[in-house]
């Protein structure tokens, strides 16, 4: 699919004539049909319609909730329905953690957000950031958990239990998978950063899983990796080994990610058309950008900043 209103090539100026170059009724030409979507089909669809590479993440914790609900467990659902009213036409992805849900009894509001999402924004597919990782029955009862508990587009996972742990979700058609790879998190050079003497050219960990999900891992061509902000020469290395698979990327904003040199390292296009994608995710920034009861509207004003600043850096040399 060569779409004229694709965003162009790192760069190079906006095609002739797309106004705006990303998202608007004419790039709704070339979006395929809702009905035969995958996941991958769901992200092009959302770069296009919204002009983004941003993931708004959804990690609700009652103490830090606007003043009137502040500590209230059963206003989780109303925070992060606002939260998603607000940036349904900002953003890429939701992923919500869910975490931060079970932590709170708050599994049937999470369903019930899902819902509400399908609603509010059907353009914008939903990851379930799990890190599931288990084996066998327990690996389908997972499956069936993300895909058919609460209907979630893609799921995170732990690949550490190896292949068998990941292949309980690749029955699901059309449904992707995230695998951790590279983590935003100082830990990570505990295993992450180590080398495998036991393969050809002794990569580190991260690199290996990377070529395991550009190739031999990939039996529903659905799978993605998760690679921290906070390393982009990480980042860039994973594109170069994993050059089409999409890139969940966390650590943008809170943790510190620079959201530009984020876009630089892993984002790829030709010909004005998306090869690479990648999935920024911001929470934190955004979710608590005011404790007022504008927090909403401070939400939308951080996701369109956070959005543009990583929009203006796939048209940046």
């Amino acid at each position: 699919m060569n779409c004229p209103h694709a965003p162009p090539l790192r760069g190079s100026l906006p095609p002739k004539g797309a106004n705006p170059p990303w998202g608007g009724p004419a790039a709704s030409w070339c979006l395929p049909t809702i009905g035969a979507m995958t996941f991958l089909d769901q992200l092009r669809t959302a770069e296009r319609q919204n002009g983004s590479l941003l993931c708004v993440g959804l990690d609700p914790e009652p103490a830090k909730f606007p003043e009137q609900w502040r500590g209230d467990a059963s206003r989780i659902f109303d925070f992060c329905a606002a939260i998603v009213d607000a940036t349904a036409d900002l953003a890429m992805a939701f992923k919500p953690q869910i975490a931060y849900f079970a932590a709170h009894r708050a599994e049937a509001q999470l369903e019930r957000l899902i819902a509400h999402m399908r609603s509010a924004a059907p353009q914008v597919p939903v990851i379930l950031d799990a890190k599931r990782g288990d084996i066998g029955s327990t690996a389908e009862q997972y499956a069936i958990e993300a895909f058919e508990r609460y209907g979630a587009d893609a799921v995170t996972l732990s690949p550490f239990m190896g292949f068998d742990s990941v292949a309980p979700y690749l029955k699901y058609h059309g449904k992707g998978a995230f695998l951790l790879c590279r983590t935003s998190n100082p830990g990570g050079d505990d295993l992450q950063s180590q080398r495998l003497a036991s393969v050809d050219g002794q990569p580190l960990l991260y690199e290996h899983i990377a070529r395991l999900v550009q190739g031999l891992w990939n039996l529903n061509g659905q799978l993605g990796l998760v690679v921290g902000a906070t390393y982009p020469a990480e980042i860039e290395r994973v594109r170069a080994l994993a050059p089409t698979v999409p890139l969940l990327i966390p650590g943008v904003g809170a943790q510190g990610g620079d959201a530009a040199a984020t876009v630089k390292a892993g984002w790829r296009a030709v010909a004005g058309e998306t090869v690479s994608p990648i999935v920024v995710n911001s929470s934190r920034a955004i979710l608590y950008a005011s404790s007022g009861s504008d927090f909403a509207a401070a939400a939308r004003r951080e996701a369109v900043r956070t959005r543009d600043v990583l929009r203006a850096a796939c048209y940046t040399p």
